[in-house]
């Protein structure tokens, strides 16, 4: 038994060679993780080092300012702050969720949408989690820097536009870049979170507008704390630009149209500046500067106003008798009927096999193209049109600028149509009617135009056949121009009837617009222009409804005119839907009231500063006494 204890107990020879090699490879692997963490992973384990120390938070450049032509600030820029979510560490966002949500109030739900709709970018890239920090939300983040490090303020920039809804549609709004946007730039132009512009200038220029974001580095200690700014890599503004509006013209026209339906456009015709645009009814482009919510978003898009229409560039209708302008230049140019052409009127006519009526009962006797141009005779036009045919018409509607782009500065515009027997045969796969025309003659019928395209119409016939491109830019270049030559004795004779509208006993214009008119009539300028007026719904459709029914549907009143009536200076275009005035009288004196005022500037009146422009009127009070006009059918 002792000799048992006493016994040396040896490990097997087999064993100690196994435990050796496995000390020996352990070691290896070992001295191999080393060197790898030390010699092939270093820069990365150095880069995570640095992150836990150094915090990159970006700098938003400002937005260009928007000045109008006179240089004066119409669109400017205010500080403010946003609350980003640094997400380097989704563990610690997900165990803070319940207290960041609370404190900054917002959903659990958004915040999870955004972390999810983030999910592809770079962990280091934070997220916007609330653009517009109240004291309340900067209060709540400084003093949960300890416990809360994943959360950190940003000064930004915000759009400051003009009050209420003035110059809606022509500036647009900016907001959040798209997932489309985002998809298009290929991710190296913008960013999630990035602020573009939508709509209006803001989308058209965004390039111009849009500066380069700088960044700050600081150093923060193990609870995230601040501790020092190593550098700053400064951003670079945005450039300004400069258009051609007119303040206090553009004042103008928010007012005349304040309380309607339709659009203003005033245009230099010897070089296409719009000095003053406005659509009715519009938006407020500070509800967008921020962040709209969905709710907002969605009121606007189902309001049956349609205010994000701009109506200036994309409301398509029947011009009504504006479009006799136009067919009276086609009549001149073609020698079809001949310059001399006369009719009778006795208040209706037989044509293709139907009575058409003339828009005054009593008729206008006998006519010439100066005396159907003035008094806007339907019967005159009825026998133009039915001479000169689709083909014709189709083709000086088309040369002089109508059913197609103007080409003007701004996103979205429509082409508007101009029907031709083509036209005819490959949508309806049928013949042009012979009967079609005479509604052509008068401006319905399958034939839609935008504002914009019938001030710039009006302005190239004017000019004598020189249509220059409509834009908003002051430095715009170049400005393409279209030449279709107009005779200088058709340029005369149709001008002559337009002033005739305005300033003869019995002009449509001087008829419906009562003194007002006259008083456009300032010492050294001719004021020219004609009047329109379209129905919403066809005389058969009207027919075949009941009188109550009947008063839901208006008519679109359209008038244009320029001045002077050699070598204009201005040109303007007026648009008033779904007025229950049978009369182009509706839109002449609000065009009237503009021409005054612009001259009235140009002769010496003041010029009122942006700093004391009050808001634009919300009554229509001032216009409603013009509105008042007999409630005869006029074209």
């Amino acid at each position: 038994m002792a000799n048992w204890i006493g016994s040396d107990q040896k490990l097997p020879q087999g064993r100690l060679i196994l435990v050796s090699y496995v000390v020996v490879l352990e070691v290896i692997l070992l001295l191999i993780g080393f060197w790898k963490l030390q010699i092939i992973q270093s820069g990365h384990f150095a880069d995570l080092a640095e992150k836990n120390r150094i915090r990159t938070i970006p700098i938003i450049a400002p937005r260009g300012k928007m000045l109008d032509r006179y240089g004066r600030v119409i669109v400017d820029n205010y500080p403010s702050f946003s609350i980003l979510l640094l997400r380097d560490d989704p563990a610690q966002i997900k165990r803070d969720l319940p207290q960041i949500t609370s404190g900054l109030d917002i959903t659990a739900q958004d915040l999870e949408q955004q972390l999810t709709e983030a999910r592809d970018e770079p962990k280091f890239q934070p997220i916007v989690v609330k653009p517009e920090a109240s004291d309340a939300d900067l209060a709540f983040v400084e003093s949960h820097r300890a416990d809360l490090p994943e959360l950190e303020l940003m000064m930004v920039q915000r759009r400051k536009y003009p009050p209420d809804d003035f110059l809606a549609h022509v500036i647009g709004y900016v907001g959040e870049v798209s997932p489309e946007q985002l998809a298009q730039s290929g991710g190296d132009r913008y960013k999630p979170g990035d602020i573009v512009g939508k709509a209006g200038l803001e989308r058209q220029y965004n390039d111009i507008l849009t500066g380069t974001d700088g960044m700050r580095r600081i150093i923060v200690n193990s609870v995230g704390k601040p501790v020092r700014t190593l550098d700053d890599t400064e951003p670079i503004p945005g450039k300004p630009i400069q258009l051609t509006i007119d303040l206090d013209m553009q004042r103008v026209v928010e007012e005349e149209m304040a309380g309607k339906v339709g659009a203003m456009i005033a245009m230099n015709p010897q070089n296409g500046e719009i000095l003053a645009m406005v659509s009715r009814p519009a938006f407020d482009p500070n509800d967008f500067a921020v962040r709209i919510s969905r709710k907002e978003w969605v009121d606007l898009n189902d309001n049956p106003n349609k205010p994000l229409l701009n109506r200036a560039i994309q409301a398509q209708l029947a011009p009504g008798s504006v479009f006799k302008i136009l067919e009276s230049v086609a009549m001149l140019e073609s020698g079809t009927p001949p310059p001399d052409f006369h009719v009778f009127c006795p208040g209706y006519g037989m044509f293709y096999g139907q009575i058409r009526h003339d828009w005054e009962p009593k008729g206008h006797g006998e006519v010439d193209l100066h005396k159907a141009i003035v008094h806007s005779c339907d019967i005159f036009f009825y026998n133009v049109g039915m001479r000169l045919g689709i083909d014709k018409l189709s083709y000086y509607a088309s040369s002089l600028g109508l059913g197609k782009l103007t080409g003007i500065d701004l996103p979205s515009e429509e082409p508007g149509l101009v029907p031709s027997e083509d036209w005819e045969e490959r949508v309806y796969h049928h013949k042009w009617y012979p009967g079609s025309t005479i509604s052509l003659a008068i401006g319905q019928g399958p034939i839609e135009v935008t504002p914009i395209q019938l001030v710039r119409s009006i302005s190239g016939i004017a000019m004598g056949g020189v249509f220059y491109q409509p834009h908003l830019l002051k430095d715009f270049s170049p400005v393409k121009t279209v030449h279709f030559p107009i005779s200088e004795k058709t340029v005369e004779e149709v001008t002559d009837g337009m002033y005739g509208v305005v300033n003869e006993d019995g002009g449509t214009g001087h008829l419906l617009g009562y003194p007002i008119l006259a008083q456009a009539k300032l010492q050294n300028v001719q004021f020219c222009g004609k009047t329109g007026t379209a129905q919403t719904i066809s005389a058969k459709g009207l027919l075949r409804l009941t009188a109550s029914e009947r008063h839901s549907f208006g008519y679109n009143t359209w008038f244009v005119g320029f001045a002077p009536k050699q070598n204009p200076e201005i040109a303007i275009v007026v648009l008033v839907q779904d007025t229950h005035l049978e009369a182009g009288g509706v839109a002449a004196p609000l065009a009237a009231r503009f021409i005054k005022a612009y001259f009235e500037k140009k002769y010496g009146q003041p010029i009122q500063e942006l700093e004391a422009m009050a808001s634009p009127a919300k009554s229509g009070s001032q216009s409603q006494a013009s509105d008042a006009a007999p409630a005869a059918r006029n074209q």
